[in-house]
C-alpha cells in the first residue's frame, strides 16, 4: 500500500441515531431517562421505528477519536465491522466525508450494523440505547494487514475487548504494527470492562501497548488499587507512555522518568462529558504523530476534551485546528 496513515483506529463501528423527543416518548417506550442501556436487535428495531426524524452519523468511541484526529488535520483510517445495510453504508460514507479512510469489513449476513439510539429531551439530557450488532463480530481476519503496516500507530478501543475473537484481532494488529516499525496505543474505555478482563488487559498493556489512555477509575481498576500514585508507578513500568485523565483535575502523562501534569481547560459550563476521553486521545495522538513533545501533545488533548464537554455530543464543533495552532501544534 502506497498510502500512509498517521493513526489507524480499531473499534466498535456504530451509527449514532440522534432524535429530539419529549419526555412522554420515554414513558411510552418504558425507558429510564438519562442512562445508557445495551439492548438486543428486536428492542433496537422497535424503538428505532417509533423515533421521530433523526440525524444518523458514524459513531462509537474510536470513531469519535478518529473524527477528532481528522478535524485537527491528522491523516487516519478506521477498521471495524458493519453489515452491508443502510446504516452500514451511512457509517462508511460519513467516515469518508470526515476525511477518515474506512476499509471496514461489510458483512453480507449476520447481525445488522450496530447503532446507538440517542434520545435528547428538551433539557438536553440524553437517553441512549446501544445495539452493538455486527461490531462485535470483528475478528483477526478483519484486520487489514496492509493498512496496519502503512500506519505510524494503531489505536485500539477497549470496549471491543469483550469477545475472544476481538482480543485475537488486537494481538494480530499489534504484532503487525510492531513488525512494521509502528507503535500501538490502547484506550481502556471503561472500568467495568477492565474488571471483566483485567488479566487479559494487563497482558496486553505489558506486552503489546506503547501508548495507554485511561481515566482514573480505569487505571485504578487495572491495578486493583485505590491509590492513584501506586497505579501510576505500576503503569509507567509497562508501557512507553501513559496518559491518565482525572476530570477537572486535568491529566498526568508519564513516560519513563518524565512526568507532566496537564491542567484541564476551563469551560464556562460543562454541558455533556460524553466523548471527553475520546477527544483527549485524538488531541494527544495528533501531537504525538506530528513529533511534538509530551507536554504540548497533552495541552492539545486537554483543549479537545474541553471543547467537547462544552456542548451536547461526543464530537468537536468549533475550529479545533485554529485552537490547536495557538497552543503550538
Amino acid at each position: 500500500m502506497s498510502e500512509r496513515f498517521e493513526v489507524v483506529g480499531i473499534g466498535n463501528a456504530l451509527v449514532d441515531v440522534l432524535a429530539r423527543i419529549e419526555p412522554a416518548f420515554l414513558d411510552a417506550q418504558s425507558l429510564t431517562k438519562g442512562i445508557m442501556t445495551l439492548v438486543d436487535a428486536d428492542t433496537s428495531e422497535r424503538i428505532y421505528g417509533a423515533m421521530p426524524p433523526a440525524v444518523e452519523k458514524s459513531g462509537g468511541s474510536c470513531g469519535n477519536t478518529m473524527a477528532g484526529f481528522a478535524a485537527l488535520g491528522g491523516k487516519g483510517a478506521y477498521i471495524g465491522k458493519i453489515r452491508n445495510d443502510q446504516l452500514g453504508q451511512i457509517f462508511r460514507h460519513d467516515m469518508a466525508a470526515l476525511g477518515v479512510a474506512a476499509p471496514v469489513a461489510m458483512a453480507d449476513d449476520g447481525p445488522s450494523t450496530g447503532r446507538c439510539l440517542v434520545l435528547v429531551t428538551p433539557d438536553a439530557d440524553r437517553t441512549m440505547l446501544t445495539y452493538l450488532g455486527a461490531a462485535t463480530e470483528l475478528g483477526p481476519e478483519d484486520v487489514d494487514e496492509a493498512v496496519i503496516q502503512a500506519a505510524d500507530c494503531v489505536y485500539m478501543e477497549g470496549y471491543l475487548f469483550d469477545k475472544e475473537r476481538a482480543k485475537q484481532a488486537f494481538i494480530k494488529a499489534a504484532d503487525i504494527a510492531h513488525a512494521a516499525g509502528g507503535q500501538v496505543s490502547l484506550t481502556l474505555s471503561d472500568p467495568f470492562c477492565v474488571g471483566r478482563h483485567r488479566d487479559a488487559f494487563r497482558a496486553l498493556v505489558e506486552n503489546h501497548v506503547d501508548i495507554l489512555f485511561a481515566n482514573e477509575e480505569e487505571i485504578l481498576s487495572l491495578y486493583e488499587t485505590r491509590d492513584f500514585d501506586a497505579a501510576m508507578q505500576a503503569v509507567r513500568a509497562h508501557c512507553e507512555i501513559a496518559c491518565l485523565t482525572r476530570s477537572e483535575k486535568g491529566s498526568v502523562i508519564v513516560s519513563g522518568d518524565a512526568f507532566h501534569v496537564i491542567d484541564a481547560v476551563p469551560v464556562d459550563k460543562v454541558v455533556d462529558t460524553t466523548g471527553a476521553g475520546d477527544q483527549y486521545a485524538a488531541g494527544f495522538l495528533y501531537g504525538w504523530a506530528k513529533g511534538l513533545d509530551l507536554a504540548t501533545s497533552g495541552r492539545i488533548a486537554s483543549m479537545m476534551a474541553g471543547e467537547v464537554i462544552s456542548h451536547v455530543g461526543p464530537r468537536t464543533e468549533s475550529d479545533v485546528k485554529a485552537a490547536m495552532q495557538k497552543i503550538g501544534g
